[in-house]
């Protein structure tokens, strides 16, 4: 799947170990500008330059916002103009945000 640093904002003491987390996008889904269709259909995580690259199936919910499943996690995001076509929902995407506004909360089962 992949790696990418984000904001952690958890226990210091806790960095590098294993945990669940809830990923944290403070930025919308922009399509034709921070989103697009992507070539594989497979899940990503990676870095490219400042930004944070995700790559899932998007889910649009109908309430302004989107679900983007990467591998066993989903990130909510809103939508900015232009938002996603409805033929979007349920295919393959690629989001890519500036890597401060990625923040990672852990948490326990």
């Amino acid at each position: 799947m992949g790696t990418a640093a984000a904001f952690w904002c958890g226990d210091p003491t806790e960095v590098g170990r294993e945990h669940h987390v809830e990923w944290t996008v403070d930025e919308s889904v922009a399509w034709d500008g921070n989103t697009r269709p992507a070539t594989l259909t497979s899940p990503a995580l990676g870095e490219d330059g400042g930004q944070v690259v995700f790559r899932g199936r998007l889910s649009l919910t109908g309430d302004g916002g989107a679900l983007l499943e990467v591998a066993d996690t989903q990130i909510l995001f809103d939508l900015a103009d232009p938002p996603p076509p409805i033929a979007s929902d349920g295919t393959w995407v690629e989001v890519r945000v500036e890597r401060n506004s990625v923040s990672l909360w852990p948490y326990l089962l």
